[in-house]
């Protein structure tokens, strides 16, 4: 027989468990539904049916919360203005969910912002599973922070997770995933098609890419330590870094590279100095930038800037303070691609500086970055076009290739002789050496193939190649040092000691 008493209690703890698996948090006119730690969206009016309004104001509201944020009911959900996400905050889109752009009040860049990007206080453990983005042709470059323009645009961000992220319409101007001032960075199962680069890095250390497919007409990632000044909130260094199980994808047009690696070094502000579109110069402790127009306009810079923040017209130029810190120098260090099918007929990897109209990596008489430490392991080229697998324009300390398959892909090496005339003063010194080890090979090309190809004036290359297979028909292999020097140690018909 059951006791009264234990009728009584387990009626208590029945009654204690439903009000715990349910609360309401009340905010303005509707209610967002908290079940066992999970915030409800749709019961705030999140819904297919509702407007990209009525949808933003109804996800701010779960996201103010925070924790865990669920939208389970298929459909698709327009969004007509730009979420922000804080630290301790999940959220997760069930199968069948996308959330579209929509232009009711205005094109917008971010379809997620954290908050942090604005304050420069870094958000803590973030995480968006199955989102699935239509941009619908709404964008915009850059709205809330210059040189934030990734749909998704997230930078001081700690311990960050994104899992089975989809779009397929990226437009020409905005990335679909970007990040910078980071630190911990896990992205895996992703599609990314469209016109702009899919996932693009700004400075940041320990992060993961694996599991992803891209179609872009730009560079499919995108680690860029230096950058247009639209183009990067801030400078520094990428390092630590894993991108494995990705696939480049086949199509008509072959701008960009499935990887761009870009580095950059500038000075002091000295008076009288030339500056162009994007330079960047150290004052008073602060990293300013040239936000003007990108048509090789150079100016003669008099003023000094040294305003706290914002925005600033100096001797008609626009400076714009980007970071409160002394830093000289960014690249890239430390970053291993495993497992990368190319079928894009484009250069895959790009270790450079970018010297144009747009952008003035290096800047003459600032400290050289050296790049360091890039490994290729197991790299497969699909396509049958004579493009070199990497070009290297920085100074670059180690290149490691293996257990690799190429065809007629080898390595270009360039210096300033590649520059704009009107910046070819800006020489790229000589002194560092870069070492290329390839081994576990198989070579398929028939006939010769320009392994290394230098016209850097004064380059010293030290080349190493071992334990390799050779089965293109008649393979021999040529490496062409222009004004350079190359010491070869190598197991390569034609190379060999």
């Amino acid at each position: 027989m059951i006791k009264l008493e234990s009728v009584v209690i387990l009626l208590i703890v029945i009654s204690t468990l439903s009000f715990a698996g349910e609360n309401t948090s009340v905010k303005g006119n509707k209610k967002a539904k908290i079940s066992l730690g999970f915030t409800d969206v749709s019961a705030s009016g999140f819904s297919p049916e509702a407007t990209g309004v009525d949808n933003a104001v109804a996800m701010q509201k779960a996201l103010d919360i925070g924790g865990t944020i669920v939208v389970s009911q298929p459909g698709i959900y327009k969004i007509a203005s730009t979420l922000f996400v804080g630290s301790n905050t999940e959220i997760i889109f069930r199968k069948g969910v996308s959330l579209k752009k929509v232009n009711e009040k205005g094109n917008f860049a971010q379809l997620f912002i954290n908050k942090g990007a604005l304050t420069k206080i870094y958000d803590e453990n973030i995480a968006i599973s199955g989102l699935h983005i239509v941009v619908n042709g709404v964008d915009n470059c850059s709205d809330l922070v210059l040189g934030l323009r990734g749909v998704i645009g997230l930078s001081y961000v700690k311990d960050l997770r994104i899992k089975r992220l989809r779009c397929y319409d990226l437009t020409g101007c905005q990335y679909c995933l970007q990040i910078c001032r980071f630190e911990d960075v896990l992205i895996e199962d992703v599609i990314i098609k469209g016109q702009k680069d899919g996932i693009h890095f700004g400075p940041g250390k320990r992060f993961t890419i694996k599991d992803g497919v891209f179609q872009t007409f730009d560079d499919a990632i995108a680690l860029n330590g230096q950058d247009y000044s639209t183009s990067n909130p801030e400078m520094g260094w990428i390092e630590d870094g894993i991108i494995e199980n990705c696939y480049d994808l086949n199509q008509d047009k072959t701008v960009g590279f499935f990887c761009r690696m870009l580095a950059g070094g500038w000075i002091d502000w000295k008076k009288g100095m030339i500056v162009q579109q994007s330079d960047a110069v150290v004052s008073n402790g602060k990293v300013y930038r040239v936000k003007m127009p990108a048509d090789g306009t150079l100016y003669e810079s008099v003023t000094k800037p040294d305003f706290e923040s914002g925005t600033k017209v100096l001797d008609g130029i626009t400076w714009v303070m980007t970071q409160e810190e002394e830093v000289y120098t960014a690249g890239v260090r430390n970053v291993i691609f495993r497992n990368i099918q190319l079928e894009k007929p484009r250069i895959a990897f790009s270790i450079q500086f970018d010297m144009g109209r747009y952008n003035r990596s290096y800047y003459k008489g600032a400290e050289v970055p050296v790049q360091e430490n890039i490994i290729l392991d197991n790299v497969k080229v699909v396509h049958d076009e004579d493009v070199p697998l990497v070009m290297i324009t920085t100074p670059l300390n180690m290149l490691t290739i293996k257990n690799c398959r190429l065809k007629n892909n080898g390595i270009v090496v360039y210096g300033s002789e590649v520059f704009p005339d009107y910046l070819k003063d800006h020489k790229i010194p000589t002194s560092s050496e870069t070492n290329i080890n390839i081994h576990g090979c198989i070579f398929e090309s028939d006939g010769e193939m320009v392994l290394l190809k230098n016209s850097f004036d004064g380059k010293m290359i030290n080349l190493k190649t071992s334990s390799n297979m050779e089965i293109g028909k008649h393979f021999t292999a040529k490496v062409t040092e222009g004004k350079g020097e190359v010491k070869i140690q190598s197991d390569l018909t034609g190379l060999a000691n």
